[in-house]
């Protein structure tokens, strides 16, 4: 059964730091090591846990260094799951986009402010992306190929202000349709993630 965006209303409640500034992509088929070197990224130590990943993503920041973002991997069956605490890489189109040469690439990001993207990109060809607030404004060449599965997870695609605004955690539900990942409180508490920093501009 498809779960919808309220599936994921723990998000919020239990890791309120990453839940309001995030990135989360899976990659098919590629090792974290490789998405990495994709990415261009330069590896650091590893973290235990998504509440120690948040605090190193807001220290590491090094001036002379440019502007680098911490992003933490780990292996969740056949994909691997990056996390971008308050980070964007994995839904620029001009990054992501290349880097899904042979693969799938499903990202979804929020800032402070609300402002969203969803991105799904399979072997260097953007698929789908829209804002999960606005998601009536979809573009690439599928842009109503899992319409009808949006419309019941939670994003609001009628006229008028919904009672709940799920867009950002049904968000989380989509990118689990994609591709049978299910992100979960414990993969997030429990898990060492494999480190890296990323040049993003």
């Amino acid at each position: 059964m498809t779960k919808t965006g309220a599936d994921y209303a723990w998000l919020e409640e239990d890791f309120p730091d990453i839940a309001g500034a995030y990135c989360f992509t899976l990659v098919r088929g590629l090792s974290p090591a490789e998405v990495m070197s994709r990415l261009e990224g330069r590896p650091v130590a590893p973290l235990q846990g998504i509440s120690a990943v948040v605090d190193a993503a807001f220290t590491q920041y090094d001036p002379e260094e440019g502007d680098r973002q911490l992003v933490a991997t780990t292996t969740v069956g056949g994909w691997t799951l990056l996390i971008e605490p308050n980070g964007y890489l994995g839904v620029t189109e001009e990054r992501a986009v290349p880097a899904s040469g042979g693969t799938n690439w499903v990202s979804h990001f929020v800032n402070i402010n609300g402002v969203g993207t969803f991105l799904w990109a399979e072997d260097q060809v953007l698929r789908l992306c829209f804002d999960p607030m606005f998601p009536e404004d979809r573009w690439g060449t599928g842009p109503d190929e899992v319409l009808d599965v949006m419309e019941r997870i939670g994003f609001h695609l009628d006229e008028g202000t919904p009672e709940t605004d799920l867009s950002s955690l049904a968000a989380f539900a989509l990118a689990e349709h994609l591709t049978n990942v299910a992100i979960t409180p414990a993969l997030l508490q429990d898990t060492t993630f494999a480190c890296a920093t990323v040049q993003i501009r």
